[in-house]
């Protein structure tokens, strides 16, 4: 066995990693990019080293920077985590020639299945079945027409390096056949450097079912059984369980049987997954792709197993023979995963980026995260926050646990979509074990909306934490007498009701609160109505009575100049308010622009970076034109044109970090003609 091991990677994924190799004795060695500086996952680490600037193709994605810093550190091993350079064969080939151990398969395995079309002509040649489609030398535009016709709509259009759902198209219709290859083509080249299409007939109720794999470099192959990944987002996993519900045991020994045949066909010597779509309507599965790494939703197969899957990985990859035989590996009871990300659940899903305030994960389930309070979550890697994982008996058992898990867990300061797994976990079609990929689109046909039952209370409690705040610093500044007055007695006279009001700014919002104090009772009001209620702040709780209910609000405050920003979470409801006093300065909105365009602007409807430019000044669009292309949190999203008319001016280029809300083209519009 190595002694020291570097983590190629960051966030959630490093941490538990180096969970495992501490508990291995294993020196353990992290990198990080400037965005990265000071970082949970450096920290948990003995040693860390910086590797360049926060964009990973400078950074993570370097595969020389990589093995350079295993230099600097004395590393002995690489692992690569998941995504970045984990299914590239950059790092592993660098490994060799460096006399580093790879912690993954070996070369051959990586290429045999890093292209999508390649790895259908082997499952192929193994008697593994596929979906019907199209992976030909010829990529040109009328041949993938002209072959997406032949299959018949509907089609799948994907990316043959890619991953994550980037570079996939659904098609239905004949007319949008060419906008889509076009896209597929644009964003698989930017985000994989291979514009290589490949299209399969689309399974219109489909299941996404997967087999975890393990082999040594002995020869010896294992299954660790199946996992379900159904519930999906923009063809990305959202919530991923094992065993898969309401499989017959007879699919279930055939999805073993042509995984391993298609492993042992490569001599797959790792951890490997192997990917099927599975037909709801009738029961008949297909390969997809394997995934030559370790895999986010690995945890849920260390549940039903008692395995350490990480371990084991590393052992192999040392060299050593697995421990285990196919027999001895039982499933036991039932584990579901759920994906907490930084994105809008309310606004399709679009990613967000903040400051955690306020970061307290609920008890009696495994929580695998590379946050903290403190955190800065920025735009240049993927959403994942934290996974939260939950076990038990049977599968309502784990199901239920892990929904009143989310519950309980509270990170305000960025938007997730905790509120929108939670309800999830609860909807009929989970709880039967009938979900499929279009899960979202049947169970939340008008969009998830988010609940803001409680705004009007939450932003007037704001108000009255930032009194009782502000008294705060006070009397920790003056321990006199006078500090310890309650209510604002420079506003009033002594022995009366303390009156102020103070500017409350939040979802993209701005109220003017009036607060009266009589003893410890305070009185909201704003223009929508009041609130009543008893307050008192104790540490990161402010514990409220009102309407008759005990609360106790998690609450964290940051002071800025004249500005107390409040972040707390009061039963569903997670916000960040700014507050200050109402004769200041008049306050910006929290959030967003206050503001937005016309119909004439091209706005970035998230923070991200603007990858792709489509037109130039001069040209003429029409609706649905594609005006360019934002890539934030490692997802792509097309900006066209609502509007026909002639572009008159770019504000933006290629390269440039941007604003939500900021104007990116402006297009003089055709005037109407009466």
């Amino acid at each position: 066995m190595f002694r020291s091991l570097l983590v190629a990677n960051r966030g959630e994924i490093a941490c538990r990693i180096f969970r495992t190799a501490r508990s291995m004795g294993l020196r353990t060695i992290a990198v990080f990019s400037e965005a990265d500086r000071g970082a949970l996952h450096t920290r948990l680490a003995d040693a860390a080293v910086f590797l360049g600037p926060a964009a990973a193709r400078e950074s993570y994605l370097r595969a020389d920077r990589i093995v350079a810093a295993a230099r600097t550190a004395n590393a002995d091993a690489i692992h690569p985590g998941y995504g970045f350079l984990s299914e590239r064969p950059d790092l592993p080939r660098a490994c060799a020639q460096s006399g580093l151990t790879w912690v993954g398969p070996h070369i051959g395995a990586i290429e045999a299945m890093g292209s999508k079309i390649e790895a259908k002509r082997l499952a192929l040649a193994q008697g593994v079945p596929v979906v019907p489609g199209y992976q030909g030398e010829d990529q040109s535009d009328a041949a993938l027409r002209d072959a997406a016709l032949s299959i018949g709509l509907p089609i799948m259009i994907k990316a043959s390096g890619g991953g994550g759902g980037r570079g996939m198209r659904a098609i239905h219709a004949a007319r949008d056949l060419s906008t889509a290859i076009d896209a597929a083509r644009c964003e698989s080249e930017a985000a994989f450097g291979d514009g290589r299409l490949l299209i399969e007939k689309l399974i219109t109720h489909p299941r996404h079912v997967e087999v975890q794999v393990l082999g040594d470099k002995r020869g010896h192959l294992l299954h660790l059984f199946e996992r379900d990944c159904s519930i999906q987002r923009k063809n990305q996993k959202l919530i991923e369980e094992a065993p898969a519900p309401n499989l017959t045991d007879e699919t279930r020994a055939s999805l073993y049987r042509h995984s391993l045949r298609l492993a042992k066909s490569i001599g797959y010597d790792s951890l490997g997954t192997i990917e099927y779509v599975l037909d709801s309507l009738t029961g008949e599965f297909y390969f997809l792709e394997m995934n030559t790494r370790l895999q986010v939703e690995h945890t849920v197969t260390e549940a039903i197993t008692g395995l350490d899957l990480v371990e084991l990985q590393l052992r192999v990859a040392a060299g050593e023979e697995l421990p285990l035989r196919q027999e001895d590996i039982a499933r036991r009871g039932h584990a579901i995963q759920a994906r907490l990300t930084a994105e809008r659940a309310d606004q399709d899903f679009r990613p967000d980026s903040g400051h955690v305030y306020l970061w307290g994960p609920p008890s009696g389930v495994r929580i695998d995260t590379g946050i903290e309070a403190g955190s800065d979550i920025g735009l240049h890697y993927d959403s994942l926050l934290a996974k939260v994982i939950s076990e038990g008996p049977q599968r309502l058992d784990a199901a239920e646990r892990l929904a009143t898990a989310l519950d309980h867990l509270t990170l305000v300061g960025v938007a997730t979509n905790r509120a929108f797994l939670r309800d999830a976990l609860r909807a009929p079609a989970f709880v039967t074990g009938r979900a499929t990929t279009r899960f979202i689109a049947e169970e939340f046909p008008a969009g998830w909306s988010r609940p803001l039952g409680l705004l009007a209370e939450a932003r007037r409690i704001a108000a009255v934490a930032c009194a009782l705040y502000r008294q705060h610093v006070v009397s920790r500044h003056d321990p006199s007498a006078w500090s310890r007055l309650g209510g604002f007695r420079l506003l009033a006279t002594s022995g009366q009701p303390a009156h102020a009001e103070l500017s409350v700014a939040g979802e993209q919002q701005r109220w003017t609160i009036r607060l009266t104090q009589d003893a410890r009772r305070w009185l909201a009001e704003d223009g929508e109505g009041s609130s009543s209620f008893a307050a008192v702040l104790e540490n990161e709780r402010l514990m409220v009575e009102l309407n008759g209910m005990d609360l106790e609000v998690p609450i964290a405050f940051e002071s800025r100049s004249d500005t107390v920003r409040v972040a707390l979470r009061i039963d569903d409801l997670e916000a960040v308010f700014d507050v200050q006093q109402a004769v200041d300065a008049v306050l910006e909105a929290a959030s967003g622009p206050t503001q937005r365009d016309g119909e004439d602007a091209i706005v970035a409807t998230m923070p991200g970076v603007l990858v792709e430019l489509c037109v130039a000044v001069g040209d003429e669009v029409t609706p649905g034109h594609r005006i360019a292309v934002l890539e934030s949190m490692k997802l792509f999203h097309d900006l066209k044109s609502a509007v026909s008319g002639r572009v008159a001016a770019i504000s933006r280029h290629p390269g440039a970090i941007v604003a939500v809300g900021e104007t990116l083209v402006r297009i003089e519009t055709n005037p109407v003609i009466s």
